[in-house]
């Protein structure tokens, strides 16, 4: 059984405007998957399609089997947990109470000292546990991430899809997280799906790599040494660049791009 299937989904606003066609992929073990691509490919509408925030206008998605519209809301948030490229909502709300809410899916009446220790324990996992008494709001926007990341860990979903979240991090933090990502993989068995514009963070650290492409197309899907190449780069993003082996790794190097003019 699949983990995710995605068969022939597209979505559009209006019968005009299409933001994704016709695109099919399946995840079959769980891995640490990012989706790549130029702006407004629908990497974004992609994942919300798959985590059954919008309603595709053709095709399907299933998690595990079962059609994403047939989970109830807190079975869904069992299975699946979806972070956002970034949130300011809770903002009058402690560190630690702004975590906490990631664990209703698993509480009942009240909040537990087990859902007290596994939000600490994913507040440390994002090197944020000395922040939990400090309000959300008076955080930075790489704090803000972490925050939001901390919150999707708490679910303990089977899935987890995160839309950049590595932005507003510095490059330490991005490589941190990354590695902490394709870790919890390998050691609790979740599947990681991210967006991100990072070719070479995406390459390093992910085991498979979705290339979205205008106008809203799967280019491919694959290992980073079989997607990650030069012909990929100029055909998706209009860009030339050498790709340079590192350790096995593909790393793009970009050539300069002068605007006309």
């Amino acid at each position: 059984m699949s983990i995710i299937e995605v068969e022939g989904l597209s979505f559009g606003y209006s019968s005009e405007r299409e933001v994704i066609r016709n695109v099919s992929f399946r995840i079959e073990e769980p891995s640490f998957v990012c989706i790549v691509g130029p702006n407004g490919v629908g990497k974004s509408t992609l994942i919300r399609c798959m985590n059954g925030l919008v309603s595709p206008t053709e095709g399907r998605v299933r998690i595990f089997g079962r059609d994403v519209s047939d989970y109830s809301p807190k079975e869904l948030a069992r299975t699946m947990s979806y972070v956002p490229v970034m949130t300011s909502d809770f903002n009058v709300l402690t560190v630690l109470d702004t975590v906490l809410i990631g664990r209703y899916a698993h509480q009942r009446w009240r909040t537990t000292d087990e859902d007290i220790e596994v939000a600490y324990k994913a507040l440390e996992a994002m090197e944020i546990g000395d922040l939990s008494m400090r309000n959300f709001n008076e955080l930075s926007a790489g704090q803000h991430q972490k925050v939001s990341l901390a919150r999707g860990l708490v679910q303990e979903p089977r899935v987890l899809i995160l839309d950049e979240p590595t932005s507003n991090l510095d490059v330490r933090h991005q490589m941190y997280v990354s590695a902490f990502l394709r870790l919890l993989v390998r050691k609790t068995g979740m599947t990681v799906i991210m967006v991100s514009h990072d070719l070479n963070l995406s390459s390093k650290f992910a085991d498979k790599i979705i290339v979205m492409s205008p106008p809203g197309i799967l280019y491919g899907m694959g290992e980073p040494k079989d997607v990650i190449t030069e012909r990929m780069i100029e055909d998706v993003y209009k860009v030339e660049c050498d790709i340079v082996d590192d350790h096995g790794v593909p790393h793009v190097m970009l050539q300069s791009v002068v605007p006309d003019g």
